[in-house]
């Protein structure tokens, strides 16, 4: 194996979560495949779609030569039409034509995950042809298709691996995410700390404290007094990161203490996916 150590927990999430995908899908009669997901204005095909083309592009291959509808209401902006033109040049897709490409696709990238010596600081194509480094590009990616992976198991009824490995990458993804949403977005007191304590299948306790310039950093103790705390389980801290969820749909699953008006402002501000 020459991938290098640093990268190999992302290979691993995206091998895991991709193959559950994979298992899942498989078995689905077409009509399946229509289903909503809590991923906004996107079916099972559209979020299978979604992650061929993005492993597809990490393969290097090229995008399609395709003009989206006029009609798409849940494409807003250039991100999202950017996302959404994979997803569909293939929304008339049959379930075998999804599955056989989804598994072409598979083999593909296992043997480039299988030949990748680069450094993780390497360079690689983003979206909108930017760059970032190789280890960004896979973390990224194994935490995208972890949350897709929620996405399906959601709209099927079939629950299962929150804590897999793509949910302790997507632990520390949403974590890096939180400093901002508490100082900037939420517009946290100066001096302040906030604490959110996440229990159930993925544990921990992080407290956010508020400098005196307004910057946020990421602790694990605890804070004595915090301004407010929230208290939440996993899969509804998830939902809300990712924009699946309003705080209103879940407000019996988040306990608050302290400033309400703030732990209301870091609700409102807490999705940080696109």
């Amino acid at each position: 194996m020459s991938l290098h150590p640093t990268l190999q927990p992302y290979a691993d999430a995206w091998t895991h979560s991709i193959e559950a995908i994979s298992e899942l899908v498989q078995p689905l009669v077409e009509s399946e495949w229509n289903r909503r997901t809590p991923c906004p204005g996107w079916s099972v095909r559209d979020v299978v779609s979604h992650l061929i083309g993005l492993d597809s592009e990490m393969l290097g291959d090229p995008r399609p030569i395709h003009t989206l509808p006029r009609d798409l209401f849940h494409v807003a902006t250039d991100h999202q039409r950017y996302m959404e033109l994979q997803v569909d040049v293939r929304r008339h897709h049959t379930a075998p034509e999804m599955t056989s490409e989804l598994e072409y696709m598979i083999i593909r990238r296992n043997r480039q995950l299988r030949n990748e010596n680069r450094d993780p600081g390497a360079r690689v194509r983003g979206p909108f042809g930017t760059e970032l480094t190789l280890e960004e590009s896979m973390r990224r990616h194994a935490f995208d298709v972890w949350v897709h992976e929620q996405d399906l198991r959601t709209a099927l009824g079939r629950p299962g691996n929150l804590d897999s490995p793509g949910a302790h990458v997507a632990r520390d993804v949403l974590l890096d995410e939180l400093p901002r949403v508490v100082a900037e977005d939420a517009h946290a007191p100066r001096s302040s700390a906030v604490v959110v304590d996440v229990h159930g299948p993925v544990e921990f306790l992080r407290t956010v404290r508020v400098d005196i310039q307004g910057r946020g950093t990421l602790e694990t103790a605890p804070a004595l007094g915090p301004a407010a705390s929230l208290s939440l389980d996993w899969e509804t801290y998830v939902r809300l990161a990712c924009g699946r969820v309003t705080p209103e749909a879940v407000a019996d699953r988040v306990k608050t203490d302290g400033d309400q008006e703030l732990a209301a402002a870091i609700l409102r501000n807490f999705t940080v996916t696109k």
